[in-house]
C-alpha cells in the first residue's frame, strides 16, 4: 500500500510539474539563473509536496481499503473458535 501511494504521488507530482512548465514558459530565458539561485529551494518544495501527497494517498487508501477489517477479523476469529468450523484442517496448527 505504501508503494502504491508513493507511485501515485510521483505521478501526480510529475503531472503537476509538467503543467507548471507549460504555464511558466515565459520564464524559459531565465531558467539557468533560477535553478542556480533557487534550485535547492524548488527541489525542497517538490520533496515536501511529494511527501504530503504520499501521506494523503496513503490515508485515503487506509480509509478506503481497511474500513471493515476489524469487523471481518472478529467474525473470522469467532468462526475459527467454534467446534464445527469449516476450517477443521487448521485446528492442530492454531495456538488457541
Amino acid at each position: 500500500m505504501i508503494a502504491n501511494a508513493a507511485f501515485l504521488a510521483a505521478v501526480t507530482l510529475f503531472l503537476l510539474l509538467a503543467w507548471l512548465a507549460g504555464e511558466l514558459v515565459f520564464l524559459a530565458p531565465y531558467k539557468a539563473s533560477l535553478f542556480r539561485q533557487h534550485g535547492w529551494f524548488m527541489g525542497g518544495v517538490a520533496l515536501i509536496v511529494f511527501f504530503n501527497l504520499c501521506a494523503l494517498y496513503y490515508s485515503v487508501a487506509r480509509w478506503l481499503f481497511l474500513r471493515d477489517s476489524g469487523r471481518k477479523l472478529l467474525h473470522l476469529d469467532r468462526q475459527l473458535g467454534t467446534s464445527d468450523a469449516a476450517l477443521d484442517d487448521l485446528g492442530p496448527h492454531l495456538d488457541v
